[in-house]
């Protein structure tokens, strides 16, 4: 089992060693050369073949502090890891041997005091997560899992997490925290897994090893992969088509491609490196080369122009990774110190040895603090903050395509809204999905309806519930509704405020049309009546009623069934004012002609009997003085009604949905029901004047008449109030409009009714003859009786 992906790393070596001693200018007449070593599984492994590597003797023979061979060593590459170089450098500290960690930047080893002489080469990752997150933010994933190491920098970019998805609304599905020793008993560690379609990976190379392994083997095709490093395959033997890792997402520090890296791969072969026992392998792997375990050489019978750069990119990319260049920095920034050492000519106990150069290699300390590399970091700890960063694409369906491809970028210090740059077009995504995937708790609100998040619960984890009335909304996932203007309302999905129309009780509705149109067919009709009683003003049953009063009300009835022509139509303030008072003073006038009717039928049939005052009552005609007087007193009503709380035009946005109803508010409501109270006051007067009479001769009473028009109208107006009350917009004007047509439609026809059929249908009974008979005759009956 081979992780050929770190193989890279000793590429990246060679290359930059070659390049810089093939640099006249740097470190002329100076090679350099290099040694490297496996990591091994335990910590004293790790620190023997540290021990190995400084004394130059085998595993049996180490002597501290001694060198036999008399080999000088510069400075010491270490990694991936940060345990790697902690490890190593608790042994390197004691030395002051330069260390350069080519591993992810980690706080730990920035320490001073414990590792005054390691230089970390990776870029600091203070802004990953925020990228990560606005990542996450840009394609709407709401619901995601975390899988992290558990050490130290698991528990930080946990908390960073955490930090930056609460700040935009983002939730954790769960974390999982992956174990230093990957055994059986963690297979727990899949539970739950299904429960989101994108999770975020972090650690390095070897925290990740085993996490990529099984992940590798379970084919889990149907997740989003998010990571900070790209997944090492780490067995050749792979016959699937699929990869778990296709569409996955990689952030990688942005670095300067180096096209020369690339052309340096097309080169390397085994009978170009002899002494490299890798490359037989990989010879013997690929290319299926015949390979001798002695000396680990190929055999004559290979190909020529075999080529690492063809090999799938899952097993060994061509381009360099954030490792490789790390490494690739750390030689410049070694070669550089020892150039300038050299020009100062700063050495301790400087002797010549066969030719050599003999220096100490903590001398070289001063010179790694202040060198700067090529990627503008300092070595002391200064690095940079908020490092750029690319997205990257992997595209390994089939297994084996294994390209990488540039989607995009992040970049912390460009202006908010322009920091995350994507180009969605050319991603491609796991299998399982044929557009971006969705992963989320809860669906998301549509159009119409709010999120509403259960006590308890994830703020990701919510249910719809619809606007309220009149609010709606016209985005998705949002928290409260917006409410429409008084002027709008919403419609029926709720996601649109619509302009109200304005209604009002109009000519051309239905409703406004029919009662426009009884009121004109009454007042015709009264105007007919008063052509009757005119021609026939001679007749005994005209002269008998007073014809005065009669032509009186007969004009103010005509008056009282137009007004509520006023009540329809579009307000203004003047209508709103003229059809309260022409309703209060025409109606005031009617009941005052029919209380001075009935008074005056008591005294007629009382006038009968001796007496000074009942005789002058008659010929004064004083009982005709009640409507100017009444009238009077209700025009100082709506007088005081008119300069204190006059009408005014309102609307009424509610009672209608989708109208906004234009009516005449009454203003004053005590005045309003002061001016209908006088009213009824006049009709219970007149009724009980007429009540009084009833048991008069009835030759020419019409007390029984008018006693029923009064009761009549005293009940319609009495019914009007709670009606009235009740109803709201349009309608209740419609019924204060029925209710003066009622009562005036009552004092028409039952006062004048009767006299119109006597006079239309009976004409034999409209002759003074005929009355003097029928007088006799019920003189006659009261003698018998």
């Amino acid at each position: 089992m081979y992780n050929f992906k770190n193989y890279q790393y000793i590429l990246a070596l060679i290359f930059a060693i070659e390049e810089i001693n093939e640099n006249p200018n740097l470190l002329p007449n100076i090679s350099l050369g290099f040694d490297f070593y496996n990591v091994r599984f335990t910590e004293k492994d790790t620190l023997m073949n540290a021990f190995i590597w400084l004394t130059a003797h085998k595993e049996k023979y180490i002597l501290p502090n001694y060198n036999c061979e008399k080999r000088y060593f510069t400075a010491a590459l270490t990694g991936t890891s940060w345990t790697i170089s902690a490890q190593i450098g608790t042994l390197f500290q004691l030395f002051k041997f330069p260390q350069l960690s080519f591993g992810p930047y980690d706080p730990i080893l920035s320490d001073r005091n414990q590792y005054s002489s390691l230089y970390q080469m990776g870029l600091k990752s203070s802004s990953l997560s925020l990228g990560i997150v606005s990542l996450v933010v840009h394609f709407r994933w709401s619901w995601v899992g975390l899988i992290l190491p558990d050490d130290h920098k698991g528990n930080k970019i946990l908390s960073d997490f955490r930090n930056e998805m609460e700040r935009k609304g983002t939730c954790i599905a769960f974390v999982k925290m992956i174990p230093a020793t990957w055994t059986s008993q963690f297979n727990n560690f899949w539970k739950n897994m299904d429960d989101t379609n994108v999770i975020i990976i972090y650690g390095d190379v070897d925290s990740l090893e085993g996490l990529m392994r099984n992940i590798g083997q379970r084919l889990l095709t149907w997740k989003v992969w998010i990571m900070n490093i790209e997944p090492h395959v780490t067995n050749s033997a792979d016959y699937f088509m699929l990869d778990s890792f296709h569409g996955s997402l990689i952030f990688t520090h942005h670095y300067t491609e180096r096209l020369e890296f690339t052309n340096f791969i097309q080169t390397v072969n085994p009978y170009k490196y002899p002494e490299d026992i890798y490359l037989p392998k990989l010879w013997h792997l690929f290319f299926k080369c015949s390979f001798s375990d002695i000396g680990c050489q190929l055999s004559n019978n290979c190909q020529f122009n075999a080529s690492l750069d063809v090999l799938p990119r899952h097993i060994l990319d061509v381009s360099m990774s954030d490792e490789s260049t790390s490494i690739y920095n750390a030689v410049y920034a070694a070669a550089h110190s020892l150039h300038e050492m050299r020009l100062q000519q700063v050495q301790m106990q400087p002797y010549e040895n066969g030719g050599k150069t003999v220096f100490f290699p903590w001398q070289l300390n001063s010179f790694l603090k202040d060198i700067e590399v090529r990627d503008k970091m300092n070595l002391d700890g200064r690095q940079k903050l908020n490092a750029e960063y690319d997205i990257l694409n992997i595209w390994n369906l089939p297994k084996g395509l294994g390209r990488k491809v540039k989607i995009g970028s992040f970049s912390a210090n460009a202006p908010q809204g322009q920091q995350l740059s994507l180009t969605e077009q050319i991603i491609q995504w796991p299998e399982e999905f044929s557009e971006i995937p969705q992963s989320v708790c809860s669906e998301s609100c549509g159009h119409g309806f709010r999120k509403v998040t259960p006590e308890g619960n994830a703020v990701c984890c919510y249910k719809c519930t619809p606007c309220a009335d009149n609010e709606i909304s016209n985005e998705t996932d949002v928290d409260q509704c917006v409410k429409c203007p008084e002027s709008h309302y919403a419609n029926t999905e709720k996601n649109h405020c619509l302009q109200k129309t304005v209604s009002f009780l109009a000519y051309e509705e239905p409703l406004g049309m029919a009662l426009a149109s009884i009121a004109l067919c009454s007042s015709a009709l009264t105007a007919f009546v008063i052509g009757i009683f005119v021609k026939h003003r001679d007749t005994p049953v005209v002269k008998a009623n007073n014809h005065t009063l009669s032509y009186i009300l007969l004009i103010t009835l005509t008056f009282c069934f137009l007004c509520s022509l006023t009540f329809i139509g579009h307000p203004n303030k003047e209508t709103c004012i003229l059809q309260q008072t022409t309703f209060g003073v025409a109606f005031t006038v009617a009941l005052a002609t029919v209380l001075a009717k009935a008074i005056t039928v008591v005294i007629a049939f009382k006038a009968t009997f001796p007496g000074r005052m009942v005789r002058w009552l008659m010929v004064s005609r004083a009982p005709n003085y009640i409507i100017p007087i009444c009238t009077l007193v209700q025009v100082v009503f709506c007088g005081i009604w008119m300069a204190i709380s006059p009408p005014f035009i309102d609307q009424d946005v509610h009672s209608e949905h989708g109208h906004i109803i234009i009516f005449c508010n009454k203003g004053s409501s005590v005045a309003f029901h002061c001016v209908l109270g006088y009213l009824c006051f006049l009709a219970l007067g007149g009724y009980t004047m007429a009540f009084l009479s009833r048991t008069l001769p009835d030759t020419f009473n019409e007390s029984k008449f008018l006693s029923f028009s009064l009761l009549v109208f005293f009940c319609v107006w009495v019914t009007f109030l709670p009606v009235y009350h009740s109803t709201k917009g349009k309608y209740m004007v419609a019924m204060e409009i029925f209710s003066i047509l009622a009562s005036s439609t009552a004092l028409l026809g039952f006062i004048f009714g009767p006299k119109c059929y006597i006079i239309l249908l009976r004409p034999d009974e409209n002759t003074f003859n005929y009355i003097r008979d029928k007088m006799h005759s019920r003189k006659n009956k009261s003698h018998k009786t």
